[in-house]
């Protein structure tokens, strides 16, 4: 595959050569596009859509297939947006108002989408996935007899349309008729026995009626289907729970904790099991376990402490006591709980105060609710997951008697995959690789070229160029996004010799010294490459691509300081390292702000002075310096990137939303995954 890019990345720069995209051609161009799409590579898909778009930005097709490959990414707003310019260019491309409609469905815009399905059924009223797509919709916006009427429209064309069941079986769940709900589960059934949703209906029908073995049933089917799914298993064993099964439930738990070594509702509930057959040591673990997961599930230290008070270890319940109590200062039950450990401790008074404090909390509360609330801290478990307690939603438990011990077992929402799909299953799915959240990394000076990319960017930069080619050095100078070592291990043995020959000539000209400061810089020797940078300019004070170098080395230096001194220092020394660290970033920053009064066209220091302002927490002058850069180069992929990122740490989601798009459309592959996680 990697070969296949290659010649693919190759056939694009012989068609697409910069600045001339009047001359390519854009149909074989959107041809390549399309294949590349087909392969499912719809990262690389983009870039060629990109190329036919700017050489012929009147054709529709071009916009439409790069929606779509935006779409199997989960980019659903830039789909939409694409689909609405092929509409605008081509108001009868009907499979465009389909794909809009699919995509605003996943924005929560059903109404729209209804409107955008009702055009295309215009055209064609037997269209399978019109009327499919649109009795969802309908549905979801509780327009019940609209989607009831349509999916009768769509099942009278197409009886065998086993989706059509599943989806009004799952209608008819959601507004509380089960028995037309069951009706529909069965006709699914008989058709495919491949689909987990009509299975999961099933078990919460049973699981409502407290019909456990028939619960059990439909979760052992879904779990055939789907073993891959944690969440299965501890609803399953939440089941066999309630049909006295503890050694079922205990392996379920376990099972689903190996899939997901962070399933904190695993933890939890195997932590309340442990207990009940007194196996304290491993509840107190299992309950630990929760905690660092979620440091936020207080249930999680109140049955810890509770573990350690039936062990006798008092001032370690007291200790998770407290973290309750601080948190929340009017859960009263926690009051008597501290009561109790006190009093065990020999502790009297103290343990007369507490009990007399929760005492009031409870009197304040009778006399005037509304004056006096009680905090009620809720159930936390399984990230990302909406809680249920015995199929209902998850309550607060303040009124709980404390000495009852435990919270009931938590279990999982109901799981289910997404009912829609875009003609097929998607594969190649960018936006599900696990990646670091971070920024783009600043721009520096290096020998090592640039890494090959998606990304139709020439890292230009006027003054570089024009050193490189007077030739002073033997080495050709890059600029390049970070210096991460990984991009040029091969080449650490030549620049250790590179360094020590730069030391014995210790050439006296500003390029010598820019020459040995990129050097060192590359070596992550920051102080020598700054000493050397430094000489640069007091040499040549107009010399930009060595305050472009001393900036980045300025800002590398401050950042390996702090990560290295993070540990064991006291308030005094970590202010006053936290005020040199600010310091060297501000030098940092001078040093662009000089690159731009001599250069004010080069994006990359704005780039850069927006990283810094990033790093230092500063997010509006850093949004403010990437956005200068975008007015200079509108297609600089990184800077919308790293803007969405200071959009999104300054809480404004949509406005992130909006350039991690625009950055994933451009080549910066992470956008996806953030989108995703976003939703």
């Amino acid at each position: 595959m990697k070969i296949w890019k290659a010649i693919l990345l190759s056939v694009l720069a012989f068609v697409c050569p910069a600045h001339s995209f009047g001359q390519i051609n854009a149909e074989q161009v959107l041809t390549i596009g399309k294949n590349v799409l087909s392969m499912d590579d719809y990262m690389l898909a983009i870039q060629y859509f990109n190329q036919a778009i700017k050489a012929k930005p009147y054709l529709a097709d071009p916009y439409f297939f790069r929606g779509l490959a935006k779409l199997y990414l989960e980019d659903y707003a830039g789909a939409e947006a694409d689909c609405s310019a092929a509409i605008e260019i081509n108001k009868f491309k009907i499979e465009a108002y389909k794909l809009r409609g699919f995509a605003r469905q996943n924005l929560g815009k059903d109404s729209l989408a209804v409107e955008d399905y009702n055009v295309g059924l215009d055209y064609n009223p037997t269209d399978k996935n019109f009327l499919f797509y649109k009795a969802v919709a309908l549905s979801t916006l509780h327009r019940y007899n609209e989607a009831d009427s349509t999916f009768s429209t769509l099942l009278a064309q197409y009886p065998k349309e086993e989706d059509a069941y599943a989806a009004r079986a799952q209608m008819n769940f959601e507004r509380g008729d089960t028995t037309a709900a069951i009706n529909d589960i069965e006709m699914t059934l008989s058709l495919t026995k491949t689909q987990i949703n009509p299975y999961l209906m099933l078990a919460e029908i049973a699981w409502k009626r407290m019909d456990w073995g028939k619960a059990a049933d439909a979760l052992d089917a879904a779990i055939r289907l789907r073993p891959d799914i944690p969440d299965l298993y501890i609803n399953r064993a939440f089941v066999r729970y309630n049909s006295d099964d503890f050694f079922g439930a205990m392996s379920d738990y376990n099972y689903a904790i190996e899939l997901d070594p962070n399933n904190t509702a695993s933890y939890f509930n195997r932590g309340l099991l442990s207990y009940e057959v007194k196996d304290m040591k491993r509840a107190e673990e299992d309950m630990s376990s929760v905690i660092k997961l979620d440091p936020s599930n207080f249930h999680a230290y109140l049955n810890r402490a509770l573990i350690r008070m039936e062990t006798g270890k008092y001032r370690d319940a007291l200790a998770d006591l407290n973290i309750i109590a601080k948190k929340y200062p009017r859960y009263y039950p926690v009051y008597y709980a501290m009561a109790q450990a006190e009093q065990q401790l020999g502790n009297i008074r103290q343990a007369v105060m507490l009990a007399h404090k929760a005492d009031e909390l409870v009197a304040n509360y009778v006399k005037n609710p509304v004056k006096n609330p009680l905090d009620r801290p809720a159930i936390q478990a399984a990230e990302s997951n909406s809680v249920k307690r015995n199929g209902n939603e998850a309550e607060d438990e303040s009124e709980e008697d404390v000495m009852d011990r435990f919270n009931n077992l938590v279990t999982i929402s109901q799981v289910s995959e997404n009912r829609l799909s875009y003609n097929e299953q998607i594969k190649g799915r960018v936006q599900d690789r696990d990646v670091n959240i971070e920024m783009e990394p600043a721009y520096a000076l290096s020998l090592a070229p640039p890494q090959e990319s998606l990304k139709a960017i020439s890292n230009y930069f006027k003054e570089l160029d024009d050193l490189n080619r007077q030739h002073l050095v033997k080495q050709t100078l890059y600029l390049a996004p970070g210096l991460n070592s990984s991009n040029y291990g091969t080449m650490m043995p030549e620049l250790f010799d590179l360094a020590s020959q730069l030391d014995k000539n210790a050439g006296s000209r500003p390029v010598d010294k820019l020459l040995t400061g990129i050097v060192q810089t590359m070596l992550k020797n920051y102080p020598a490459a700054l000493q050397s940078l430094d000489e640069a300019i007091t040499m040549n004070p107009d010399f930009t691509v060595a305050y472009m170098a001393r900036g980045y080395a300025r800002y590398a230096n401050a950042i390996s300081d702090i990560k290295l001194s993070q540990e064991n220092k006291n308030n005094d020394e970590a202010f006053m390292e936290r005020t040199a660290y600010t310091t060297l970033l501000q030098e940092a920053i001078n040093d662009f702000n000089k690159v731009l009064a001599l250069n004010p066209r080069l994006v990359y220091a704005w780039f850069n002075k927006g990283n810094i302002y990033y790093e230092a927490k500063d997010f509006t002058s850093a949004m403010q310096c990437y956005s200068e850069a975008l007015k200079l180069d509108p297609e600089f992929g990184e800077a919308y990137f790293n803007r969405g990122l200071s959009y999104l740490n300054a809480g404004n989601k949509s406005q992130a939303f909006s350039d991690l798009s625009k950055a994933g459309e451009l080549g910066i592959l992470p956008s996806y995954n953030i989108l995703k996680r976003m939703k």
